[in-house]
């Protein structure tokens, strides 16, 4: 007989599941793509919702199919580049962008605002004592930090869903008009602003993690861990989801109380000034700091624990340096972080969907060595061509590609190439005739 989870064990996945999303990311670009989709903001969050909760969380269900965490997902590629791939991807979600994007939003919420004339010094001194202290936890491998973490993403999402009953009956403005490539691309461009959240990435390589926790209750069947992966996705998304389009609004109302703002950390600190004033700011600076430590202290234990599986060093002299490094990359700034992992997630973002969708696919490819190889190089060469074109090269000459104009030109020729792949090479592959 089949095992089941009981109520409260689903939950607890859900829970869980949510908490691992919810990091800095997920917190500051609603506030800023609802302001400048203003009053689009409904399209524009359609988009974002697709790419910041749907893949994510589609991407840990091809995780369970694959069966093997990143090795399942990539069996199909050279050993070399499916450990160049996961290489990229946490220096991505580690010391390039997002760890240190999580210490910049903890500047910028917790600790800028106090500041009466902030500037390069407070960023640097910030830095470095915020980074050696995610470097001291990270070093000592307990389960303090578990602990903290567990408590924290309860007080996060209790202070977030105030903060969205607080907008919702007592706006700071009213719904603005669109900008920029919000006022006719609304739902593209909100799609692509969910690449920042970079959270597809990050199922990708600790998905396998869920899936391990449903295996260690017992639960041992595919069909059975990838029920309850959708069981815990649907609590998740909705978690999410309730998250995203309370600070989708807030944004949209805040081109008043968060005139001249630079990124979505100023937005929403204005914003709960203006409803809440210094206590209210204190407290929700205080919640969202902490959270981003911890979030910090995963990314450099996870990154430092694969990079001394890769190279001689050990796990603590990784833990140094990517938190040094960590600490250097968190002098740019914020916006200035943003402006430059663009080109790169407009890069690899629609790599890492093909890959998901190649996953779901797979067992149909006549020949998955050579489907994977032909569509993900598909993928990688359109997408290429946009990141070019988001670093203000002219591209013009490529303008004939479909979806080009809105940043998604590899979409389509990938499509065709999974349906291409369908007929190219013979089986070889006992796998695909499963």
């Amino acid at each position: 007989m089949t095992k089941r989870l009981k109520l409260v064990d689903i939950l607890a996945l859900g829970f869980m599941t949510f908490a691992f999303f919810l990091g800095a990311g997920n917190i500051i670009f609603p506030p800023q793509a609802g302001m400048l989709a203003g009053e689009h903001f409904t399209s524009a969050m359609t988009g974002f919702l697709i790419t910041a909760v749907g893949l994510p969380l589609v991407g840990i269900i091809a995780v369970a199919i694959a069966g093997g965490g990143w090795k399942g997902l990539t069996r199909d590629l050279p050993s070399g580049l499916a450990t160049l791939m996961a290489v990229l991807i946490f220096i991505i979600i580690g010391p390039a962008f997002a760890a240190p994007r999580a210490g910049l939003v903890a500047y910028e919420i917790g600790f800028k605002p106090f500041l009466l004339e902030p500037g390069q010094v407070e960023l640097t001194t910030f830095s470095i004592v915020f980074f050696a202290v995610a470097m001291f936890f990270s070093l000592s491998q307990g389960k303090l930090i578990d602990s903290i973490g567990k408590l924290l993403t309860p007080l996060l999402f209790a202070a977030l869903a105030i903060l969205a009953i607080a907008v919702i009956v007592n706006p700071q403005g009213d719904v603005a008009a669109a900008q920029g490539a919000y006022v006719n691309n609304a739902l593209t461009t909100g799609f692509l602003e969910g690449y920042n959240t970079m959270d597809t990435f990050a199922a990708l390589m600790f998905g396998m993690l869920i899936v391990d926790v449903i295996r260690k209750k017992g639960i041992e069947d595919n069909k059975t861990t990838c029920m309850y992966l959708i069981y815990a996705g649907v609590i998740a998304a909705a978690g999410l989801a309730f998250v995203y389009i309370s600070l989708f609004y807030l944004g949209s109302t805040a081109s008043e109380v968060a005139a001249g703002t630079q990124n979505g950390g100023e937005i929403m600190a204005a914003y709960v000034n203006a409803l809440f004033g210094p206590v209210g700011q204190m407290i929700l600076a205080a919640i969202i700091g902490l959270a981003c430590l911890t979030t910090v202290i995963g990314l450099v234990s996870a990154c430092a624990d694969y990079f001394s599986t890769l190279t001689r060093w050990t796990y603590r002299r990784w833990v140094v340096v990517v938190s040094l490094v960590c600490a250097i990359v968190a002098n740019v700034g914020l916006k200035q972080l943003i402006a430059i992992s663009v080109p790169v997630l407009f890069a690899l973002y629609p790599v890492a969907i093909t890959l998901i969708g190649l996953t779901f696919i797979r067992r149909w490819l006549p020949n998955p060595a050579l489907g994977y190889r032909v569509v993900l190089g598909v993928a990688l060469l359109f997408s290429l061509l946009d990141a070019v074109k988001v670093m203000g090269v002219d591209m013009s000459a490529f303008n004939f590609l479909p979806l080009f104009d809105v940043g998604m030109a590899w979409l389509l020729p990938t499509v065709a190439a999974m349906i291409v792949a369908k007929w190219l090479g013979t089986s070889s592959d006992k796998f695909a005739q499963a």
